[in-house]
This record gives C-alpha cells, structure tokens and sequence, in this order.
C-alpha cells in the first residue's frame, strides 16, 4: 500500500481512502458501490444506469434541481458513471468547498426520494438513449458479439440494458435496487487534495458514521464456460460504413496475465487508456495501423482491454475502408497475430510498446481528479497496490511473455468475429 494513502473503515462497514495532495487548492471526493450491469437479471437490465439517474433527482435536504446550481456556484464539477462492475459519483470542488460534496453524497446514499413522476420523466430519456445507441453501427455489432461471447455471466448485457426492460420496470424495482445496493458498507469511499487527514477523517465520521449498514451483498457467481469454438457474426444496417470487430476472452484484471496483455494491446492496436478521464496518444506506430491503414484496408483501428472482476474480453475494432472488403481485413488481422504467435517481438518493440502504455498511464494519472479515480476504481476489481505497482510490472514484461499472450488468448477458438454490413451492400440486383 502507498504510504501517503491512509486506508481505514468505519463502524459501518463503509471503506475509507485519504490521499493529501497540496499541489493545489483543490479535493476531489467520490463515492464507488459494488454495483452495476453485471448484478442484473432479465427482467430489470439497464437498472443500475437508471438508478444512477435517478440519484440526481433530489432528497429532501436537496431537492431537484438546485444540486447543479450548488455545486456551480461554488466551481465544482460532479457526474457519475456505471459500468460492469460498479457505479461510482464525483464532486471535484475548491478545497474549502468540498463539505457540500461530502453532504451531498452522505444524503443521496440513504434519502434519494424516487418521486414517480420523475421516474417516467427519466424513463423517456433513458429509452431515447438507447434508441441513440441503437442508431450506431458499431453499438448493434457489439451487443449481439458481447451477448455471444456471454451466454451465462452477467457481463451478457449492455449497461444500457433491454428495451423490453427500460419500457416495464417500475419506480419499486429502482427503489428496491438502490435501497439493496446503496449502503455504506457496500461503498468505497475517496478522497484526495488539499485536507488535513486528520480533520477529513473526523468530519467523514460526522456525516457517514451515523449511517446504517445494511445485510451483506451477494454478488452473482456465474463463471462464463470455455468457448468451443470460433463465433461469427454478422449484422446488416443501413449505415454506409462496413465495420469489423473481433472478440477475445482475456483475463481479469488481477490476474497476472493482464500486464503482458497491456503490452500487446499496445504493440498490436496503441496502449488502451483504463481512465475515463485520461488523454490519448497516437497508435500510428502500432502494427495493426501500420497494416490496414497505411496499407489501405481500412481508415481506423483501435484496441480495447478493460479491467474487470472477472474475465472479459479484448477486442480489436476496425473501420473498412470502402473500397476493401471485410474479409481482407479480417486476414490481415491474422497475418500479424500470427506473426506475433510465432516471432516473438523485438526487445525494442516490447520497450517501445511498454513506453507508450507508460505514457499513456501518466497522462491518465496527473490530475487530483484522476489520482481520486485511480483510488477508488482498483478497489472496485482488486487494490490499489495494483495502482502503485503497475509500472513495475509492465516494466518485467518480456517479449516471450507477450508472444505467449498471444499465443494463448489470440486463437480462433477464443474468439467472436463480428461484421457489420451496409444493407446496401447486400441487395439483390433486380
């Protein structure tokens, strides 16, 4: 554990992390539940994302409407995210500001009111969110490819959820999902900028100690089976851009598979930022782009290699160029992963791969806001040791542990390929 971060937990159960940080005079405060797509079921798919919405719509002790004009008054910023494994609310704010923050999320976590009429209000905009979503190429390739790669871990669904669902859950099934889940000894809270350790914690205590912990959660266990064999999929619409995807099972993020599936990422597709909030780098040295793009089979190409609980996937996306055809793509992929499988790289290639998910990893790690983030999301699928230690592990990456990554998870067998079709590009002549 970093020594400048003081780790503890209240009575309650609740999980406390302080980081001082007086670079500036600024604190950032979020507030992490155990929570989020993979705790559904069918019937009520997209509810943690819902329930999520629903946090900004007022307590009694702030009521709709006034929260945004609070935190902007006093120059803050705040959101929320939900994702597989979690959901998670942020008040970055001036450092003598911070109390309205540590208030408001102290009072959302027990005393959100659920009015009725606002849940329908937000039901419209959800659905209108999903009817967006809907309308990408690369959204309807996907969640037929994750329910494919998914047959029976809850990672089957989109966080958005099923239409079916967003259209028939009702204000009890959002109220019972945030009273089951929202508690304190299911939350991580964070905190770092510019406090005295000592007085964070006694106000902590003040607001969060008197707050009632609930039954422990349990979370699903539905282990995905092995794949027996390569899935291939294809979807029509009526976008004008023909997209390849494919899907390979990886590993969780603890596991210590993980860090030489980083560098690969990085040597095949250019390093895969973790943090939402990090910029990018350019991937214009990468394999893959030097393969389809500067050699005209397609526009754009981009890896991804989330860090979750359980095991995920790794997937490689690809915009076609137009006058190509998915199928040259789709060998072209290949060739370079075959390549890597029976060649491993150059040290200089895994150095320079390492350097750019390094980079890549600083970017991302700079800000008050990003370290707060940093604490807490490790947390949500391991410690934040995984933080601290993160460049020393890439840095034992070798180019033998990157060809047997490769080697490994790479395989047909392993993977979903999924093509999305232009309709026009399938209609019979007449």
């Amino acid at each position: 554990m970093d020594s400048s971060i003081t780790k503890y937990k209240l009575s309650n159960g609740m999980q406390v992390m302080l980081k001082e940080i007086h670079t500036a005079p600024i604190i950032s405060n979020w507030v992490w539940y155990r929570v989020g797509s993979r705790d559904e079921i069918p019937g009520k798919t997209g509810i943690s994302h819902w329930v999520e919405h629903m946090q900004f719509k007022g307590t009694p002790q702030f009521p709709s409407g006034i929260l945004d004009k609070a935190i902007s008054r006093e120059g803050g910023i705040w959101n929320a995210f939900t994702y597989l494994d979690w959901t998670t609310y942020f008040e970055t704010m001036p450092a003598d500001k911070i109390d309205l923050g540590l208030r408001l999320e102290a009072d959302r976590m027990v005393n959100s009111i659920f009015d009725a009429e606002e849940v329908e209000s937000e039901r419209t905009v959800i659905i209108s969110e999903r009817q967006g979503s809907e309308n990408q190429p690369m959204f309807q390739l996907g969640e037929v490819m994750r329910a494919a790669a998914f047959r029976v871990h809850p990672y089957h669904y989109e966080i958005i959820g099923d239409m079916v669902d967003l259209e028939t859950m009702s204000r009890d099934d959002l109220y019972n999902h945030y009273r089951n889940y929202y508690r304190p000894n299911n939350a991580v809270m964070v905190v770092a900028g510019d406090f005295d350790t000592k007085e964070m914690k006694v106000r902590i205590e003040e607001l969060y100690g008197p707050l009632q912990a609930g039954d422990e959660t349990v979370r699903q266990q539905r282990p995905e089976p092995s794949q027996r064999g390569e899935h291939r999929i294809t979807v029509e619409g009526t976008d004008d851009t023909t997209y390849v995807s494919a899907y390979y099972h990886s590993p969780l993020a603890s596991e210590p598979d993980f860090f030489p599936f980083i560098v690969l990422d990085s040597l095949l597709t250019g390093p895969t930022g973790l943090n939402m909030f990090g910029g990018g780098i350019s991937n214009k040295t990468s394999r893959l782009y030097l393969k389809l793009v500067e050699g005209d089979l397609a526009v754009g190409v981009r890896g991804g290699l989330p860090a979750t609980i359980d095991p995920y996937v790794y997937s490689i996306s690809v915009t076609v160029h137009p006058e190509r055809t998915p199928d040259e793509v789709i060998t072209a992929i290949d060739e370079e992963i075959q390549r890597v499988q029976d060649t491993p790289p150059t040290q200089a290639a895994v150095d320079r791969a390492v350097k750019q998910a390094r980079a890549l990893f600083a970017y991302s790690s700079e800000s008050i806001t990003n370290q707060a983030f940093w604490m807490g999301f490790t947390e949500m699928y391991d410690s934040y040791d995984w933080f601290t230690g993160y460049l020393d592990r890439l840095a034992t990456v070798t180019p033998d542990d990157v060809q047997r990554i490769a080697q490994t998870y790479l395989v047909p067998r392993n993977r979903i390929l999924g093509t999305y079709l232009p309709t026009k590009n399938n209609e019979v002549a007449k």
